[in-house]
């Protein structure tokens, strides 16, 4: 199974980017997204931008992620 994790950019440097989810920054590939803008929200799948979100779009996701981790701690 693959996963894409919406993240936020950051800061863009040529066709790589900076981006952040939940505290933590990644390093992206901006080359299958090159319309890319700092502050918009990708989804990021093995070092690529593979897609760009609206930004409600992104925040459903990112609820929906936080919420299976907080299922998954109850677990523990």
């Amino acid at each position: 199974m693959c996963l894409a994790v919406p993240v936020q950019v950051k800061s863009i440097s040529g066709d790589e980017a900076e981006v952040e989810s939940g505290g933590v920054t990644y390093r992206a590939s901006l080359m299958l997204t090159p319309e890319v803008k700092v502050g918009d929200y990708v989804l990021l799948h093995t070092g690529y931008a593979i897609a760009i979100l609206d930004t409600e779009e992104a925040e459903e996701r990112l609820k929906i992620f936080h919420e299976m981790d907080k299922l998954a701690e109850n677990e523990d």
